[in-house]
């Protein structure tokens, strides 16, 4: 297990990694933290605390999830670790030859051309039928709170509400957006920092889903609404999509990092990214954080698995996907052997045949669980259902129109999945969740959180403070502005094209707990949000 005496933090931060003992949850926004930690008092476990956060979001935070996103989860209980999709999929009205037909040379980001099924609100009533321990209603009442009486917009939710509402006002045109206007801009501006925000709609439809189980949102009334907005506005999502959706339990997928097994969530996902590049990287000797060739590796390593997953990842139950070749140890050493001095231009490989939000929770009893839903960029499709205040997410934005390519639309398919939750284990022991939100940050992100962790021996918040670079293409790495100049000179030497952001909130956002062998939480959380740890 992790030694914590020989964790440190050479990272400048505002926190400290936190420790407790009975109970921990680690959120990017404050509130819904606390709401997790208020479960665990009333006798909820780990299970339970994630699913009051969670929904707690959907109401905090709606800038990057809500009631009508997708969600995935990885829950370690009784000595073993369950995977969790809850991810939709596509209308089986909604194909190729649709978008031909209205023009569409890729899919939008807007509208009901990207909306697939939701699937956060079955994972919350999976959760909590297979593993919570107190009723749902009592779960989600702290969310149903917040949606009723209002809370205060906290600063990094504020700042992205703008953003959204000026892209909006541009972007949204017609009468199937006016909706979000009157949920998410009543004032016909962004709430303000401070201000309070409120939504009955969201209250009453959460109350809802917390009585029925979810069952309202998938075959009753709320479905009635859902179908009658699409068929108003030429939508293409129907009764029988939502009646068919069931989440799904999946084994997690691992390669064994310095020691310790990294899991992820199998494809439609993209965790398998961050495993192709670790397996890459493990061939390597990382003796210092802090110099260009170590920079230089891990970019390389991660160009090389983004390449193969942005060719091969798509939804397994429509298309055969060899996981098992791709994590090979011979694949990875092929493609170990392409990574030389210099950038190179990422090309896939052939393997041997064969706007989000993140939480982590743990408890005294040993549960833990790495949660993470997502309505895809800001507050998702840009449609509300009316009366509800459900914003429907635009997952379906990442599908294909190429018909060759893997991740092609078809109905019924679900899309390349951007959002991954993260678990650590050892000797078969749990060490915990970790996960860092972010669209195609989040791989990258997991793969400097386990290297900052196990090859610097960086604690929690020291893994989370510590300046992030990512991939964007080709041969482009942006870097944060807190990066060492010297070094990205000098990876500009060697080839790669390295552009300065000022913009934190594209790096992504994190949190880890961890648990030593005695037991004790260790808790860090994300510093470029309004990254909060509740604990006890």
């Amino acid at each position: 297990m992790l030694d914590f005496n020989t964790l440190h933090n050479p990272y400048a931060s505002r926190r400290m990694t936190a420790y407790a003992k009975n109970g921990m949850v680690a959120s990017a926004q404050p509130l819904a933290a606390e709401a997790g930690l208020s479960v665990l008092r009333k006798g909820g476990n780990a299970i339970d605390a994630a699913i009051a956060a969670a929904v707690c979001l959907t109401v905090l935070e709606p800038t990057s999830n809500g009631i009508g996103g997708d969600a995935f989860a990885l829950v370690w209980t009784k000595g073993q670790l369950y995977g969790l999709n809850s991810s939709g999929p596509a209308p089986q009205q909604l194909t190729m030859q649709t978008l031909k037909n209205a023009g569409c040379q890729e899919m939008p980001a807007y509208g009901w051309f990207p909306v697939t099924v939701p699937g956060a609100p079955a994972a919350w009533a999976e959760l909590s039928a297979r593993f919570g321990k107190l009723p749902l209603t009592e779960v989600m009442a702290p969310a149903i709170k917040y949606a009723e009486e209002g809370y205060p917009i906290s600063p990094t939710v504020g700042r992205n509400w703008e953003i959204s509402f000026d892209r909006y006002v541009h972007k949204l045109k017609g009468e199937q957006f006016e909706n979000w206007f009157r949920t998410f801009a009543p004032q016909g501006r962004a709430p303000k920092i401070g201000e309070l925000w409120r939504s009955a709609d969201q209250a009453r439809t959460l109350q809802s889903i917390a009585e029925t189980k979810a069952q309202s949102f998938y075959h009753g009334d709320i479905a009635d609404k859902i179908v009658q907005f699409s068929q108003r506005h030429n939508g293409f999502l129907r009764k029988v999509d939502l009646a068919a959706y069931k989440p799904e339990w999946v084994n997690p997928i691992s390669v064994n990092y310095r020691g310790y097994d990294v899991w992820e969530i199998p494809p439609n996902g993209h965790g398998l990214v961050a495993l192709m590049a670790l397996n890459i990287l493990k061939g390597f000797d990382f003796e210092m954080k802090e110099c260009a060739n170590s920079y230089h590796l891990q970019i390389e390593a991660l160009k090389l698995a983004f390449a193969d997953g942005k060719k091969y990842i798509a939804d397994p139950s429509q298309m055969s996907l060899n996981i098992e070749g791709l994590l090979s140890e011979g694949y990875a050493a092929d493609r170990r052997k392409l990574i030389g001095e210099r950038a190179l231009q990422p090309e896939p490989g052939n393997p041997p045949k064969g706007g989000t939000v993140y939480l982590a929770t743990a408890d005294g009893e040993g549960n833990m669980v790495s949660f993470i839903q997502s309505n895809y960029k800001g507050f998702g499709s840009g449609l509300v259902v009316p009366e509800t205040g459900i914003s429907l997410h635009n997952r379906g934005n990442n599908f294909s129109l190429d018909p060759n390519h893997a991740n092609c639309l078809q109905p019924g398919k679900r899309p390349y999945h951007t959002i991954i939750p993260g678990f650590l284990t050892k000797d078969s022991l749990p060490v915990g969740p970790f996960g860092v939100m972010g669209g195609f940050m989040q791989p990258q992100g997991h793969v400097q959180v386990v290297m900052n962790t196990l090859d610097y021996h960086m604690n929690p918040q020291a893994s989370l403070d510590a300046p992030r670079w990512q991939w964007i293409n080709g041969k482009t790495i942006e870097i944060e502005h807190s990066f060492p100049e010297h070094i990205a000179q000098e990876l500009v030497r060697r080839g790669h094209d390295i552009k300065w952001s000022m913009d934190t909130s594209s790096f992504g956002r994190g949190q880890i707990i961890w648990r030593t062998a005695d037991g004790i939480l260790a808790g860090g959380t994300e510093p470029r949000a309004d990254g909060h740890i509740a604990m006890w």
